[in-house]
């Protein structure tokens, strides 16, 4: 629930204060006020906003990143940086807001905490697993430097949140199980990790190469069922080495860890706009999102040092020559290659999703080799690879290979399905790939689409294909004010529909891409804040801001189709079909060669070493 908190400017002469007060006290009030709420939907510049973030996160390493270090050497914010970087964000962003605010910009001063407000919460998401973690009004109050002794670390929110969790504690991990020698180990905690990995091993496997698929997903729907391959192991993690709790153990955060805030080295500050956040306690806030543990999307401090010991004695016992990842800057990507590097094992990292400098957390690729799926990837890829002897490779997208072999008529007999509950059947079908965004978010997009269609000159009706992350209940409301709308099986998903539908709108799911590759035309919703694929760039799909722009779209699809060449085709994924086969011939030719300067089998410790550096 959003809090009902107001900033207020204190009454009182000499220097201005603000404070966070209840909505009924300032109700009687003369002096400036906005509510929190309206505060954070105060426009900031997105550049701006990035470039402090950059800073923050800079500032942060050098002061704090010595804190805690895993066994082979990697600090909690190199492991943690993304959730880190995240929260960063949401911070920049408030403080951002609060000075473009007229009245605070013109009498600056310090922010006063509401008392009981927990400085750190959760933002509303439609995603099963994923914690959208923010710092509070409080919370911004607290790095700011104001006294919280009535501050609890947490929002009741997400203290209910992990209390729960912390109730359905796990059984204790069993023995770890008896691995054979194996080529390959690829890593897995995502339904999209193990389509982009799968078809690559099963190609090492038909040239009677082993591997093993290390499957740490920690919601069901998310697992790999099965490798259809007997030369692909599937091995699961120990149950619970996820769900354990702890933070950086001198990192705790409260007001009796803030005792020493006068020594000068614990005031060492950075600048936000005319702020000056401290960065004792920003390392606080930030060892906090890692307390309590939600999985393998974001596993706390103690599960991130568990699971480094365990995937380094998986590589012990396996003894391969690459490590294969399609996520490595993650918390569990980021141990996987590290682990792999402190071997001497060649690490190959496969996109799965579409990069824009947008849709990517933190701009860092710490694999040797980067596979990308178009030639438009291969300048970020360049920027953002920190291992110094990086290589970059345009191979496609192995989940795609599928699509050549597609049954449409069976997927158009699936969509009708489910749209044949409607008063008149539509004739044309559009299928919403969507993304797990606020509950908010997700009703204001439907709306729009809605509204488009029924303006259209044919009738059509719309499917929507939740994300993996999204189960059914997060479109509940729209299916009680839409009869013309369906949701598609989570099974089934976008990608298990699209080819046979005869529209796909998304705004930034890679199904986009897919539909692309299967001659379906792509509307790409662009919404002011909502980064896309940026295929209309490329003149690839159409961009609708508006329901009038959905209706004219979806009216010049019945006489006007956009000219697709090869080559923009290429900008965005080169598809021949076999890029699976292409990934594998690149894992053996790189991986003897990796032999052939040392050879990981005979590796038994892991060794200190520095991080990689940033190749420009």
């Amino acid at each position: 629930m959003r809090s009902r908190l107001v900033l207020a400017r204190a009454a009182g002469g000499g220097q201005a204060a603000w404070s966070l007060i209840g909505e009924a006290a300032v109700r009687h009030a003369s002096s400036a006020s906005i509510t929190t709420q309206q505060l954070e939907t105060l426009p900031v510049d997105r550049r701006e906003t990035e470039t402090y973030v950059e800073s923050v996160m800079a500032a942060l390493e050098e002061f704090s990143a010595h804190a805690a270090r895993t066994a082979a050497g990697a600090s909690w914010l190199h492991v943690q940086h993304v959730p880190v970087r995240r929260l960063v964000t949401q911070l920049v962003r408030k403080l951002l807001a609060l000075a473009s605010w007229e009245p605070f910009a013109q009498s600056p001063g310090p922010l006063a905490p509401a008392p009981y407000e927990g400085l750190v919460s959760v933002r509303p998401t439609s995603s099963r697993e994923y914690r959208a973690y923010t710092v509070t009004w409080s919370g911004v109050a607290y790095a700011l430097g104001a006294p919280t002794p009535h501050s609890p670390p947490f929002s009741a929110g997400l203290r209910r949140i992990t209390a729960e969790l912390i109730s359905e504690e796990q059984a204790p991990e069993p023995p770890a199980a008896v691995l054979p020698k194996a080529s390959v180990v690829a890593l897995s905690w995502s339904s999209r990790h193990w389509q982009t990995l799968l078809p690559v091993l099963r190609e090492l496997a038909a040239e009677g190469r082993k591997s093993v698929l290390v499957d740490l997903a920690s919601d069901p729907a998310e697992r790999c069922p099965s490798t259809g391959a007997e030369a692909v192991l599937l091995h699961s993690g120990p149950a619970g080495m996820l769900a354990q709790t702890g933070s950086v153990p001198s990192l705790g955060l409260g007001a009796e860890g803030d005792a020493g805030s006068g020594d000068a080295g614990e005031t060492v500050t950075v600048a936000v706009g005319p702020h000056r956040v401290r960065l004792d306690r920003l390392a606080r806030l930030a060892a906090a999102v890692m307390e309590s543990s939600n999985g393998c999307t974001q596993p706390s401090w103690r599960a991130s040092v568990h699971a480094e010991l365990w995937l380094n004695d998986l590589l012990g016992q396996v003894g391969p020559h690459t490590v294969l990842v399609s996520n490595d800057t993650s918390p569990l990507g980021v141990l996987a290659v590290h682990s792999a590097e402190a071997r001497g094992i060649n690490t190959v990292q496969v996109q799965h999703g579409a990069w824009t400098s947008e849709s990517v957390t933190w701009p860092a690729l710490h694999s040797r080799h980067i596979v990308v799926m178009g030639e438009r990837d291969v300048a970020p890829a360049r920027a953002w690879a920190r291992h110094p002897k990086a290589e970059i490779h345009v191979l496609g997208q192995p989940r795609f290979d599928t699509l050549i072999g597609v049954d449409l008529k069976a997927q158009r007999r699936y969509l009708e399905k489910l749209l044949a509950r409607t008063k008149e059947p539509p004739g044309q079908i559009m299928v919403w790939a969507c993304q797990p965004l606020s509950p908010e978010q997700l009703e204001a997009q439907a709306d729009l689409l809605v509204t488009g269609m029924a303006q259209a000159t044919d009738q059509w009706g719309l499917v929507i294909a939740p994300h993996p992350a999204q189960g059914p209940e997060a479109f509940a409301a729209i299916l009680r004010r839409n009869p013309q709308v369906a949701v598609a099986d989570g099974a089934v998903g976008a990608r298990g529909c699209l080819a046979a539908a005869d529209a796909l709108v998304s705004v930034y799911s890679t199904c986009g891409i897919e539909a692309l590759l299967v001659d379906v035309p792509v509307l790409e919703l662009k919404l002011p804040g909502q980064r896309t694929l940026g295929l209309a760039e490329h003149g690839l799909a159409r961009p609708c801001s508006a329901a009038a722009e959905v209706t004219q779209a979806l009216d010049q699809l019945r006489t006007t189709h956009l000219a697709v060449t090869r080559d923009s085709v290429d900008a965005v994924c080169r598809w021949r079909g076999n890029s699976a086969l292409d990934v594998a011939q690149l894992i053996v030719a790189r991986g003897r060669r990796a032999l052939s300067d040392s050879d990981p089998r005979h590796a038994t410790a892991i060794p200190q070493g520095k991080e990689e550096e940033v190749v420009r």
